[in-house]
C-alpha cells in the first residue's frame, strides 16, 4: 500500500509540473491556427459586423525588453 502511495505522489507532481507545459502548447496551436486563418484571409463565423460598428484601433506598443526581469 504504501508503495502505491508513494507511486501515486509521483505522477501527481509529474502532471502537476506538466500541467502548465501542456497548457501553454495547446495556447500556441490556437494562435497559429488564428494566424494561418488570418492568411488566408478567413474569418470567423459569426455576426456580420457593420460599418458603424467599426472603430480604430488606438494602443501604444511597450518596447520588448527580452527580459521580463528588467522592467
Amino acid at each position: 500500500m504504501n508503495t502505491f502511495l508513494n507511486y501515486l505522489v509521483v505522477v501527481a507532481l509529474f502532471a502537476l509540473v506538466l500541467a502548465p507545459v501542456a497548457v501553454g502548447a495547446a495556447r500556441d496551436l490556437r494562435i497559429d491556427r488564428q494566424l494561418r486563418e488570418a492568411e488566408r484571409g478567413r474569418r470567423p463565423a459569426g455576426p456580420p459586423e457593420t460599418e458603424s460598428a467599426a472603430r480604430p484601433v488606438t494602443t501604444t506598443r511597450r518596447p520588448h525588453l527580452g527580459n521580463w526581469a528588467r522592467v
